[in-house]
């Protein structure tokens, strides 16, 4: 059992004011003023090989790991931050419930961050743009802040360093922490954080998502990806994380098989939810997996369509979520009842864990709220079938629909225990209650 005990709140360093002078600038940032000569902990992950890539999802963790990567490391370290007061509010003080009713959406009361969050800083019509090293990225972060690198193993085995030298030279992968978190270890996964890639993703770095997916090995431990114009608010690569140990409603929903790739990919489509979608799962290899998902968000950027990505089950299961809430708002389509809750439905959001900023939304919070958000979200059925025909050109797979019913084939695979359950690791999970000074989280 943790606990993890209100403390006052400082400000992180990349939140004061810029003030570099000569040589090091004073802020322990991760530019080259500072990150020369800097060290942080290293945890090298075991490649799945390619030779028993049909196990990638059971061999690649076969040995016990040096460290415990979701308990002992992500979680652990930033508890350790929490207590160091480097967030910008308290999240486990923040009140949450489930919403009575069949798909049990999850609310939380979040006062405070959309005053503390920081702004969006570029166009929200644009998909694909450059990235500007004049405004906010990841490089001014504080090297507090930065929970460990997170690279491929060189001699194939799983390996923790504590104390590792950075090699900026190779641009390594590093899992830091959100200073406006939404949920208990919320983090963030920049991939070659030194390149300063703008928000798009690439194959690679999301073959990377998937290995930080398979590392935790916890179906409440999920990562989310948000495009530009889709509510990304940094344009500088990155994916976030957070322990939550509820099912989301996205993930109990129904689904029916659309096709499966020439590398058994299989592709679903989400049923009887709100938000339109596609599901992909399997594959000959993990490669192979990130790779069709990967291809598939390429061409979404390639024609501005902003979109929204969950990686669920240890990274077993992504969904693909293309939106236009964005888009309706600047053509003046949304309603004023939505627009004065002031929630921007990103990638939890849409998954059904429901961030809200004002009390009123928080005590009224219904299933019928959540699903008119989130149905104005969701691209047209005419659009959404428009779009899924060219995804499925640009990855080269044919749309067989088989007029099948909901795919329920593999449901025992993809249940969520209930509130209460234990899973498949022994963990403990509860039913979310109102927030107090004292957050425990049972493990």
């Amino acid at each position: 059992m943790l606990r993890i005990k209100r403390v006052p709140t400082i400000l992180s360093n990349y939140q004061k004011e810029e003030g570099d002078g000569a040589g090091r600038c004073g802020r322990n940032c991760l530019r080259d003023c500072c990150i020369q000569g800097a060290r942080l902990p290293l945890y090298a992950y075991k490649r799945v090989d390619k030779a028993s890539a049909g196990k990638a999802f059971i061999d690649c963790r076969a040995r016990e790991p040096p460290v415990a990567f979701l308990d002992s490391l992500l979680l652990g370290e930033w508890e350790d931050r929490m207590e160091r007061g480097l967030f910008r509010y308290d999240v486990t003080a923040c009140e949450t419930k489930v919403i009575p009713g069949e798909y049990g959406f999850i609310a939380q009361l979040n006062e405070g961050r959309h005053l503390k969050k920081r702004p969006t800083e570029f166009r929200v019509d644009k998909v694909l743009q450059p990235f500007d090293g004049n405004k906010f990225n990841f490089m001014k972060v504080g090297q507090e802040e930065v929970l460990f690198q997170f690279e491929a193993s060189e001699d194939g085995e799983v390996q923790f360093i504590p104390n590792a030298p950075v090699d900026v030279e190779n641009s390594p992968s590093v899992v830091a922490i959100n200073v406006s978190p939404i949920e208990y270890g919320h983090v963030l996964l920049i991939p070659r954080i030194f390149e300063c890639l703008p928000q798009r993703i690439d194959h690679e770095s999301f073959l990377l998502a998937l290995y930080m997916a398979i590392e935790a090995g916890s179906p409440y431990f999920r990562l989310g990806y948000n495009s530009l114009g889709a509510f990304a608010t940094i344009n500088h690569l990155h994916f976030q994380a957070y322990y939550l140990a509820n099912p989301f409603p996205i993930e109990k929903a129904p689904t029916k098989k659309i096709t499966t790739t020439s590398n058994r990919v299989k592709i679903f489509e989400l049923l009887n939810y709100p938000v339109r979608g596609l599901i992909f799962e399997g594959g000959n290899s993990l490669e192979n997996l990130a790779k069709v998902v990967s291809d598939s968000c390429i061409f979404l950027q390639n024609s501005n369509v902003p979109y929204n990505v969950l990686i669920a089950d240890s990274g077993k299961r992504i969904f693909l979520l293309p939106q236009c809430y964005a888009e309706k708002q600047a053509l003046g389509e949304v309603s004023s009842e939505l627009l004065d809750t002031q929630v921007n439905p990103a990638v939890w959001e849409i998954s059904g864990h429901i961030v809200l900023k004002r009390r009123k939304d928080y005590d009224e919070a219904s299933e019928e709220n959540a699903w008119k958000l989130l149905a104005e979200v969701s691209l047209s059925e005419a659009r959404f079938e428009e779009v899924k025909a060219m995804v499925f050109e640009a990855i080269g797979c044919s749309i067989a629909e088989d007029g099948s019913k909901p795919h329920h084939e593999e449901k025992a695979e993809h249940e969520r225990p209930p509130l209460g359950a234990v899973d498949s690791n022994g963990k403990g999970s509860s039913a979310i209650v109102t927030g107090n000074s004292k957050c425990l989280v049972l493990h």
